[in-house]
């Protein structure tokens, strides 16, 4: 089982470490301190188990465990907060531990990670100390605005929320239309829908997911279909399906068709 740990805290890194040790099934390949250095070697050193720190600076452990790449590796989140376990779960983390650690914990999670390597259902509690409750406090709605990883040359840099434009699917992969730039992503379409706070963005077809907040107007057709116009002037085809919902989304009155 190849691990890289990722923590901004050095003696975080040092006790995770240890425990590690105790595993004779465990190989450490790495650490990082940061999320954008969590891209790269993640990509160079393709391990199979990440420990995940979430508040990171640059960008958070959320973040890296969203844009992780095919084939992904498996994500234990380590962290000192409770309020982000369920984007946790929604990125299928195998478990979410809270700090401080305890060897017991780690060692759970670690059986977690090879029962699912080895094709069986594991019936063991996502978190024994507290999880079931977790899920039930920090069900709320996302307001903070998100971050995303994305390819600059031969390294990641961070885009904020108010940057973004859309995002595109071309050839298999994903785009994203910033201010005068775009980039390449590693996240699919689908799985940035299911990440993202739909109060902010809207799947429009199958090829494009939008920032609400740059939509500068609204423009029906014949037939149900629409199209809408961005801030920097470029338009996007609605779906037929998709178009009473995106005017719901922007908070207009229900669309009823030509009258």
């Amino acid at each position: 089982m190849r691990v890289l740990i990722v923590d901004d805290e050095a003696p975080a890194r040092v006790r995770l470490r240890q425990m590690l040790s105790a595993h004779a099934d465990v190989e450490l390949v790495g650490e990082a301190e940061t999320g954008v250095e969590a891209m790269q070697l993640a990509a160079e050193l393709k391990p199979d188990v990440i420990l995940l720190d979430i508040q990171m600076p640059g960008c958070s452990g959320i973040d890296v465990a969203a844009c992780l790449a095919e084939p992904r590796p498996r994500v234990i989140f380590c962290t000192a907060y409770d309020q982000h376990a369920v984007d946790a779960f929604e990125l299928n983390a195998v478990d979410y531990l809270l700090k401080p650690i305890s060897r017991v914990r780690l060692s759970q999670a670690l059986d977690r990670v090879r029962s699912l390597a080895a094709g069986r259902r594991s019936d063991s509690p996502l978190a024994s100390e507290g999880v079931a409750a977790l899920d039930l406090t920090v069900r709320t709605q996302r307001t903070g605005p998100a971050r995303f990883l994305v390819r600059n040359a031969a390294h990641y840099i961070v885009v904020g929320e108010s940057r973004v434009l859309y995002f595109a699917s071309e050839g298999g992969l994903t785009k994203l239309v910033g201010d005068g730039a775009q980039y390449w992503m590693d996240p699919t379409l689908n799985e940035l829908e299911q990440r993202l706070d739909p109060a902010r963005f809207f799947r429009v077809s199958r090829a494009a997911l939008i920032n609400l907040n740059a939509v500068a107007e609204v423009f029906p057709f014949p037939g149900g279909s629409g199209e809408v116009l961005l801030k920097n002037g470029q338009r996007l085809e609605v779906s037929r399906r998709r178009f009473r919902d995106l005017l719901e989304a922007l908070g207009g009155e229900r669309y009823t068709g030509d009258k």
